[in-house]
C-alpha cells in the first residue's frame, strides 16, 4: 500500500548530527499509521558465510529496478569494512519482519527512519498486509522528528551506549541520554528495574508457581512505563503477560479485561488490521480460548464477573486483585486533624542517630507500659538518613548518613537479609526511612541499626535533602494557612476554592488560568501547568504518590494508638 506524497504525514530531510531521517509536516495523533511499507528486499538477520550472503544479496539487487536499486544504494552505510558495500548497507539497514523473526527487510523509507531511546513511533510487521506499519505512539508535533528504537532492551545509558556503537555504530545524544546527573542515574535505575521485572515475569515458571507474585509484578512494571513515559510493545505484552496468568488460573472475568486492554495498546502500536489485535480481541470475547487456559482453579471466576458502577481506583484494585492491600491502606493510613502535615525536620519525630532510644534502655521519651513489664513506643518517630555505602556480604548493610552527618550502619536480620528489597531500590544517594529505629550494639563493638522488621523500613529515591525539601513544599502549599485557606502552588494565590492535585492530593491549584507576570508572559498559564514544568511538581508527584511517604507526612503529631507499618507487597 503505497501513499502519495500530498497524503504523507512526514518528509525526508537533513536531521542535526544525524544526516536524512523522517519529519513530521503536520501534528500526528497518537495511534496514527504513519506510513505502510512493502521491503525492497528480505534478508536473513544473521548469517554464517559473508561471502555467501553477499553473492545472495547481489543476485537478489541485480533483481530490483534502476529505481529500486537507487533507493538501496542510497542508504547509509556504517559497516564500509563488512566486505561488500551491499552487506554494509544491510547491517545498517535492516528491519525486523517480526518480534522473533530470523528475517529482516529493507525499506525505502522506514530504513530511514532513526533511533531514540524512548521514542515516538513503534515499527511492526503486518503479517496479513505483509508490509512494514509505523505507529504514532504519543502525539508528534509538526517539525518533530520520527524515531523508533533500535534495541530490544531498554538498559541503563551505559549498556544502551555500548550496544548502539556495537550494532549500528553510533552514540546515542537523545533526550534521555543527555540527560545530566542525577536525573541520570534515577532513569538508569528506573530503566533496569524494567528490565528486571520484564525478565521476571517473563519466566513461565513463575506464572504458576506464585501467580500473585507475578501479577503484582506486571503491575510495577506498567506504572514504572507510566512515570518513564514508555509507551511502546512493552505495555501490550505487560497487559497480555498479566491475562495469561488470570487465564491459567481460571479467573475469567479479569481475563476478559486484561485481554481487552493488550488488545487496545496493541492497536496504537500496530492498528485495527493486525492479526495480533485480532487474537487478543477473540480471547477477551472467550478467555477459555487461551490454550493454557484453567491449568488451576484458585481464582474461578464468571467472565461477566467484572464489578461495575465503582470508582476507577476500586476498579483497579479489583484487576490487580490489591482489594485487601487497599482496605489495609484505608484502615491504618493516619489520618491528620485539620490537614496539617508533619514537618521531616521535625527533630522530636525525625530524629537524629544519636538521640534514638538504645534497644536495652528504657527511656521514657519513647516507651511507655501499662503493666510494668511490657514496653511498647507512646509516640510515632522515624529515623531518616542518606544511603552512603552498601555492603552485600552474608547479609545487606547500609552505610547511612543522618541530617547531623552522623555515619551508622543499618544491618538486615531479617528472613532475607535483606534480599527481599528490590536491588533497584538499593542505591547510593537514596533515603532509608526506619519506623521505631533504636540503637543497637553489634558484636564488633560497633553502634548502629538491627533491622528485623521488613514492614519498618522504607528507601525513597531521593537525597536526604531532597526530601527535606519536599517537606518544606508540603508545609507551604499542602497544608491550611492560619486562616483556613489553601496556598496555590503556582501563584501563591490563597483562597478555600482551590483543587486538590488529582495524583498525589497534596498540593492544591488555581482552578482558572492565573496572570503571573503580565510583564514577561503574553498568555495565561495553567497554576498546575506551571508548577509541574517550572517548579518540580513532576518529579514530587511521583514521590508523594508512595504510599509510604504520604503516609510518613501524615503520621499524628498528637495521639498514639498502634505503631504504624509500610506496607509490603
Amino acid at each position: 500500500m503505497s501513499v502519495s506524497d500530498a497524503d504523507k504525514l512526514y518528509r525526508l530531510q537533513e536531521v542535526h548530527g544525524k544526516g536524512l531521517g523522517l519529519v513530521a509536516i503536520v501534528k500526528i495523533s497518537k495511534g496514527t499509521r504513519i506510513l505502510s511499507e512493502n521491503p525492497l528486499l528480505r534478508v536473513p538477520r544473521s548469517t554464517q558465510s559473508k561471502k555467501r550472503a553477499g553473492k545472495a544479496l547481489s543476485k537478489e539487487i541485480s533483481a530490483l529496478s534502476d529505481d529500486q536499486r537507487r533507493a538501496f544504494f542510497s542508504l547509509h552505510n556504517a559497516f564500509t569494512d563488512e566486505g561488500t558495500q551491499e552487506l554494509g548497507i544491510v547491517r545498517t539497514n535492516a528491519l525486523p519482519l517480526g518480534s522473533n523473526a530470523s528475517t529482516g527487510g529493507i525499506f525505502p523509507e522506514a530504513s530511514r527512519i532513526n533511533h531514540a531511546c524512548i521514542q515516538n513511533a513503534q515499527n511492526t510487521w503486518n503479517e496479513n498486509l505483509q508490509q512494514l506499519t509505523i505507529h504514532a505512539i504519543r502525539d508528534i508535533d509538526e517539525g518533530e522528528e520520527i524515531t523508533i528504537m533500535y534495541l530490544s532492551d531498554r538498559t541503563n545509558r551505559s549498556a544502551r551506549q555500548l550496544a548502539l556503537e556495537k550494532d549500528f555504530r553510533f552514540t546515542c545524544s537523545c533526550r534521555l541520554c543527555a540527560l545530566p546527573e542525577p536525573q541520570l542515574s534515577l532513569r538508569n535505575t528506573r530503566l533496569d528495574e524494567i528490565m528486571w521485572l520484564d525478565q521476571y515475569i517473563g519466566d513461565g515458571e513463575h506464572i504458576a508457581a506464585i501467580p500473585f507474585q507475578v501479577l503484582q509484578a506486571v503491575r510495577k512494571l506498567l506504572r514504572l512505563c507510566e512515570e518513564e513515559d514508555i509507551d511502546d510493545a512493552t505495555i501490550p505484552r505487560a497487559y497480555y503477560d498479566a491475562f495469561q496468568i488470570a487465564a491459567f488460573n481460571s479467573d475469567r472475568a479479569r481475563a476478559r479485561v486484561l485481554a481487552q486492554r493488550a488488545a487496545k495498546a496493541r492497536t496504537v502500536i500496530e492498528g485495527d488490521d493486525s492479526p495480533t489485535v485480532h487474537r487478543l480481541e477473540e480471547l477477551a470475547r472467550d478467555p477459555s480460548k487461551y490454550p493454557s487456559y484453567g491449568c488451576a482453579s484458585q481464582w474461578a471466576t464468571p467472565v461477566d464477573g467484572a464489578p461495575s458502577g465503582i470508582p476507577a481506583e476500586e476498579f483497579e484494585a479489583w484487576l490487580w486483585r490489591e482489594e485487601k492491600k487497599a482496605e489495609r491502606a484505608r484502615t491504618q493510613q493516619p489520618t491528620q486533624e485539620g490537614g496539617e502535615y508533619v514537618d521531616l525536620r521535625n527533630e522530636t519525630m525525625f530524629p537524629c542517630f544519636t538521640e534514638l532510644p538504645g534497644e536495652n534502655d528504657l527511656d521514657l521519651d519513647y516507651l511507655k507500659s501499662t503493666d510494668g513489664f511490657m514496653y511498647r513506643p507512646r509516640k510515632h518517630w522515624c529515623f531518616l538518613a542518606e544511603i552512603v555505602d552498601i555492603e552485600d556480604f552474608i547479609r545487606l548493610r547500609l552505610i547511612v548518613k543522618d541530617k547531623m552527618g552522623h555515619k551508622t550502619t543499618v544491618a538486615f536480620h531479617t528472613d532475607g537479609r535483606g534480599n527481599e528489597l528490590n536491588p533497584s531500590c538499593v542505591q547510593k544517594g537514596y533515603t532509608v526511612a526506619v519506623l521505631y529505629g533504636e540503637q543497637h550494639g553489634f558484636l564488633d563493638m560497633s553502634v548502629g541499626i538491627r533491622q528485623e522488621t521488613p514492614a519498618s523500613l522504607r528507601i525513597f529515591p531521593v537525597s536526604l535533602e531532597g526530601l527535606f525539601n519536599l517537606s518544606d513544599k508540603v508545609q507551604q502549599y499542602a497544608s491550611k494557612a492560619a486562616n483556613g485557606a489553601r496556598t496555590c502552588q503556582g501563584c501563591g494565590r490563597q483562597a478555600d476554592t482551590l483543587k486538590k492535585c488529582a495524583r498525589c492530593s497534596f498540593f492544591w491549584y488555581c482552578d482558572k488560568p492565573q496572570n503571573l507576570n503580565v510583564l514577561t508572559r503574553s498568555v495565561d498559564q495553567a497554576c498546575q501547568t506551571l508548577a509541574w514544568n517550572e517548579k518540580g511538581h513532576k518529579g514530587d508527584c511521583k514521590l508523594l504518590k508512595d504510599p509510604g511517604l504520604s503516609g510518613l507526612l501524615l503520621l499524628p503529631q498528637g495521639g498514639f494508638t498502634e505503631p504504624y507499618e509500610f506496607l509490603v507487597s
